[in-house]
């Protein structure tokens, strides 16, 4: 009987890359004798982001979730107090806020590009209200002008969640240095990596000293260290928000080579969009869009499709084909403890978008045979499908 044929190599959906001297900082940094935190290269990676982002003040954290654990902190929230946010996010957007003693209030996201609508924000300001939340999905920008405006009528804090956006921008501005504070991730599947890591941009200077308490466990170790203080001790609430000096090695290569990474994800990304730009004519599928003014990292390629049974049955065509697409986001106002916190609100777009997108494999060493396999498999499904209605 003969054998069966062997299926194509698995094209995983992200893949962790070495794009210059990640490995020999590792090595300094052992040869330096820091290895807890706060060394050469977590001070390196803090300058170097201070520098190119045009941010005041930028914090190495393990975790974008641990920066938002600090920034829903640093807002200073009272029982009863509420945050605006989108329901089209990560857990740790909302959780971060719900451990800080605040309500989330989910507001619905733009149809065009998956972020918070602006022009739904202020229907949703209380009296309760002390803060907003925007998340800049895929790397493209939210309406920062006008989401400023509102905060600042209203009198409310901004909270940048730009795990996606690093080294994107808005009308000239980096993500992350608009809002009173801003977060990135360096998590394996974004742009830029270091396994698990992340970053505070603190924007406004007034936050700056009980975010250097926060970070370091409740207290005022870093005034002792400038030489404020004799000792140090527990002053405030706070957690251990230090990463490791290897994290950060790691890292500060990464950061490095910015501008080439970027590049590389531009070419995957237009090479997706030239391969299936018939099937956007054709109307089966509907790509990323990024509003004038605002240039994205191309941390995304995703689609949407026509209806949630076409973007599952595609998922199970990728399957098929051994290449790993995937959905992304359930929304958390629909989850068990976003309907036991919000109340069980509809938001009809983000339930919409959120059952028919899919996201194709994107890594900084995805080969262009593996893309055209991709493109290839897409367009075979999409062939026959009926077109998308939005």
């Amino acid at each position: 009987m003969p054998e069966a044929p062997a299926p194509p190599p698995r094209i995983p959906f992200n893949k962790p890359f070495v794009a210059g001297k990640e490995l020999f900082y590792i090595a300094q940094a052992v040869t330096k004798g820091n290895l807890g935190g706060d060394g050469f290269y977590t001070r390196a990676c803090c300058r170097l982001m201070e520098e190119r982002f045009g941010v005041p003040h930028v914090l190495l954290t393990p975790s974008c979730t641990a920066s938002l654990e600090m920034a829903a902190t640093l807002c200073g929230f009272e029982p009863g107090d509420e945050v605006i946010l989108p329901s089209y996010t990560f857990v740790s957007t909302a959780s971060a806020f719900v451990r800080a003693g605040a309500k989330p209030v989910f507001v619905d996201v733009r149809p065009d590009t998956l972020n918070i609508d602006e022009t739904q924000i202020e229907a949703a300001v209380t009296e309760r209200t002390r803060a907003i939340c925007v998340v800049h999905y895929a790397g493209i920008a939210c309406e920062m002008d006008t989401i400023l405006a509102i905060a600042e009528r209203n009198g409310l804090r901004v909270v940048e969640d730009a795990a996606q956006g690093v080294n994107a921008f808005y009308k000239g501005r980096a993500l992350g240095s608009m809002g009173d504070l801003g977060c990135y991730s360096f998590h394996e599947t974004k742009n830029l990596i270091c396994g698990e890591g992340g970053a505070l941009c603190i924007n406004d200077p007034a936050l700056l000293r009980r975010s250097e308490i926060l970070r370091d466990k409740g207290t005022n170790r870093q005034a002792f260290f400038r030489g404020d203080v004799d000792k140090y001790t527990w002053v405030d609430v706070g957690s251990s928000y230090v990463p490791s000096e290897i994290t950060s090695a790691f890292l500060y290569a990464q950061l490095e080579e910015m501008d080439r990474i970027t590049r590389r994800r531009a070419e995957i990304f237009r090479r997706y969009a030239e391969g299936l730009a018939p099937e956007v004519a054709a109307g089966r599928l509907r790509p990323p869009h990024a509003p004038a003014g605002c240039v994205g990292n191309h941390h995304l390629f995703y689609a949407i499709l026509a209806s949630t049974e076409a973007r599952d049955a595609a998922l199970e065509a990728f399957r098929a084909a051994n290449i790993q697409a995937v959905f992304h986001y359930v929304p958390l106002h629909a989850a068990p403890m976003g309907r036991e916190l919000a109340g069980g609100r509809s938001l009809p777009v983000t339930e919409d978008l959120a059952a028919r997108l899919l996201r194709l494999p994107m890594f900084f060493d995805l080969t262009e045979t593996e893309q055209d396999r991709v493109i290839a498999t897409f367009r075979g499904f999409l062939a026959g499908g009926p077109p998308p209605d939005a």
